[in-house]
């Protein structure tokens, strides 16, 4: 599309979707605009990862930030931490910064849900932004993706091995054999994840990241045994379904809130 009354714009998260769409849209549209909203509390194999996709790309992403960081707005909601339902971190740390950045220009955002998913969750839906999905367009899945991402020799980001998508190193969208992942690989985020959380007696001041466990009960060596357990036995059963290959840690046919699309794709 070249209507040059827009300005268009490919927001990164350090996920494999809107990585394989800068690489797919690459030589399509050469104005195309890469951005991303960084929170300050990414993963390390995420700023990493932009290094990498920058360096293919041959173009500068333009990094996007909040002028007072997560432990402001932490503050100014009372130590609430954010959650499904209270998604302000998202609001304040991604969506602002994005919406301030674009200010009034008329705005195509490529985003990049594959034609094998059926998600929704916080893109903005500020007036002048008209939302493309190429990769539906085209129908492309799952293993399209990762294909893009192996010829381009950019790969999958490093962090899959043991987590589902990009996003804050605490994100409290993160499955629990996730939070054991990040308990391993980076015990230093665990913790200090741990330390913002509040635990005490009154049960409306138990503020954790994933339901009722704290990630102190989560950590006890036999509740990590338990968690990858449970873990081997549905990658077991999910891992190739209707004959395409498929993520194991989004195939569990969960309900309820979906991940926000500008943190995670």
């Amino acid at each position: 599309m070249s209507d040059r009354n827009y300005r268009h714009i490919l927001s990164l998260s350090g996920g494999k979707d809107s990585t394989a769409l800068a690489i797919y849209m690459h030589d399509k549209l050469p104005d195309l605009e890469y951005v991303f909203c960084d929170t300050g509390k990414e993963l390390p194999e995420t700023y990493n990862y932009l290094e990498r996709i920058e360096a293919f790309l041959g173009k500068r992403i333009t990094v996007l930030k909040d002028d007072y960081g997560f432990d402001h707005w932490l503050q100014i909601f009372g130590d609430y931490l954010p959650s499904p339902r209270m998604r302000w971190c998202t609001k304040y740390l991604k969506l602002h910064p994005f919406e301030r950045y674009i200010g009034d220009s008329k705005v195509i955002s490529y985003i990049g849900l594959r034609a094998d998913e059926d998600r929704t969750g916080y893109i903005s839906t500020k007036p002048g932004i008209r939302p493309l999905y190429p990769f539906k367009d085209d129908g492309l899945y799952y293993d399209d993706i990762v294909q893009i991402l192996e010829d381009s020799g950019i790969g999958l980001p490093p962090y899959k091995e043991w987590r589902s998508r990009s996003g804050c190193y605490f994100c409290f969208f993160q499955q629990k054999i996730e939070w054991v992942g990040l308990l391993e690989n980076h015990p230093d985020l665990f913790w200090l994840a741990n330390d913002y959380e509040k635990v005490g007696d009154i049960a409306n001041r138990r503020f954790t990241w994933c339901g009722n466990e704290s990630l102190k009960e989560l950590a006890r060596p036999e509740r990590v045994s338990a968690i990858k357990e449970g873990y081997e036995k549905r990658k077991s059963k999910q891992s190739i379904r209707n004959d395409r290959l498929i993520d194991v840690f989004e195939s569990q046919d969960d309900v309820g809130p979906q991940p926000c699309l500008i943190c995670t794709l």
